[in-house]
């Protein structure tokens, strides 16, 4: 249950940002959960192997290579969607990191109580 509401919120978060940026389109609330759910597995799958390959530049640019390793998720979601539409680098490393705002606010809201 909890990971269907983590999608919805994604998905949401994903329109919402399409909105914002002229630099992404989203064709539909369809997509956006589709979206949600490619970006979901390929940060569970892909982005694991990017940032073991990529340890080295990892570490002289302080961690800052990690923004490109997201913009790199975030445009092969692109790529791989049919209907979502990023436009260039910088905007996929500002929606990536607004993205990640946006689900950090939303998520604290599914925070488990603790049970005593």
């Amino acid at each position: 249950m909890k990971t269907i509401l983590r999608i919805l919120l994604t998905a949401i978060a994903v329109i919402v940002l399409a909105n914002l940026l002229s630099g992404i389109s989203v064709a539909n609330y369809t997509t956006a959960v589709v979206v949600a759910i490619v970006l979901g597995i390929l940060r569970v799958f892909v982005k694991p192997i990017l940032v073991v390959l990529t340890i080295p530049i990892t570490i002289i640019t302080l961690g800052l290579f990690l923004f490109v390793i997201n913009a790199i998720i975030i445009q092969l979601a692109g790529y791989l969607v049919t209907g979502f539409e990023v436009k260039g680098w910088f905007t996929a490393i500002l929606f990536s990191i607004l993205l990640s705002f946006f689900q950090s606010v939303l998520y604290s809201f599914l925070k488990d109580e603790k049970r005593g």
